[in-house]
């Protein structure tokens, strides 16, 4: 009786390469705004070299103290605020910043402010209001129809019950949907939403964060959300930069950069969240003024590692004030811009 024959060798199977990470949606590279001081004195600084990419379906939140920049960034990126230095690129290609362009460019990139009371016209109906872009971008089809999707989508239901109302009439997280609903009548693909819930009620601020949440599942929407609340990042964003005097600091995966902090402007930040563990870190001083930015760390004279005696420890102390720190890349892998944190530590000790 003859043996069965071997089985025949099963060739190595070369593991499939990794899709390629897809090119960002809207991307700042090596972004610089800077204004005329008064009186002679030295251009402020307010944007000071940022780069920062979006990506398609992609919700990122850029965080920090009033003054930091954010706003002002913010701005460039909607081409409100010409660069002095770098540039914006949307869907691959460098911004133009003629007339034309411009607006071709904000029919798919869209700004929602943090005031409702203050975006909507009190002479002007909810109907009015969400139909403006239409009008501004000359919208070819049925204009009722339009205004009661975009109404829809923004959660007021039925949409025609709110087409005649005046603003003063509306709550205030239904206003704040009627702003989002203009903004959404023109179907972009990407918001930049100012502090978008900063004025409403607790009450009202979830189901708001809910909504854009909704729309980024059901439409494929990006969004850049810009707060100083680490909590609104974290229950919205995907990814978070943390922004100080014009750069950004500390960038990654919300839950990593909000779990594990590892600069210290973004630890003292989180330690002041009710839910934090320990003792708040009262930072001293206010952010310094950005026509005078320090050298070395523009942090390090309100950082309490360096006063606390941490980073003479650790040996950096000397370059905390006087060695400056590379600008951050606009990607998604966790980076931080710490002569302390690149020594690998993260939690000053005793805490």
């Amino acid at each position: 009786m003859t043996n069965p024959p071997a089985p025949a060798p099963v060739p190595a199977t070369t593991p499939a390469p990794s899709p390629a990470p897809a090119s960002p949606l809207l991307s700042a590279e090596g972004l610089r705004v800077s204004f005329p001081g008064r009186h002679g004195a030295a251009r402020a600084r307010a944007v000071d070299g940022v780069d920062l990419d979006i990506r398609r379906g992609e919700i990122v939140a850029l965080v920090g103290e009033s003054g930091c920049g954010k706003t002002t960034l913010a701005r460039s990126l909607l081409g409100l605020v010409p660069p002095t230095g770098g540039r914006v690129t949307f869907d691959g290609a460098p911004l133009d910043y003629s007339s034309r362009a411009l607006k071709a460019y904000r029919k798919r990139v869209q700004l929602v402010l943090q005031d409702p009371s203050g975006s909507l016209n009190p002479r002007h109906t909810v109907y009015d209001a969400v139909a403006e872009g239409l009008r501004i971008h000359g919208y070819g089809g049925d204009e009722r129809a339009a205004v009661a999707e975009a109404l829809s989508l923004a959660g007021l239901r039925p949409p025609e019950r709110f087409f005649l109302r005046y603003p003063h009439e509306l709550s205030g997280g239904q206003r704040q949907r009627v702003v989002i609903a203009g903004a959404l009548v023109l179907r972009p693909e990407l918001i930049v939403a100012d502090e978008p819930v900063a004025s409403l009620d607790a009450s009202v601020r979830g189901e708001i964060l809910a909504l854009l949440l909704r729309l980024r599942a059901e439409l494929g929407l990006s969004a850049l959300v810009v707060t100083h609340d680490l909590g609104l990042a974290w229950n919205i964003a995907d990814r978070v930069a943390v922004m100080y005097l014009g750069r950004i600091v500390e960038t990654g995966e919300v839950a990593e950069v909000l779990t594990s902090p590892r600069h210290p402007y973004t630890q003292a930040l989180l330690s002041v969240l009710p839910e934090a563990p320990g003792a708040p870190v009262v930072l001293t001083g206010e952010p310094p003024d950005p026509s005078r930015i320090p050298s070395g760390c523009r942090f390090h004279a309100r950082c309490q590692i360096l006063a606390g005696g941490e980073a003479e420890r650790a040996g950096v102390a000397d370059a905390c004030r006087g060695q400056d720190l590379p600008v951050l890349g606009g990607g998604g892998g966790a980076q931080v811009a710490c002569h302390w944190a690149a020594t690998g530590a993260t939690t000053p000790a005793g805490t």
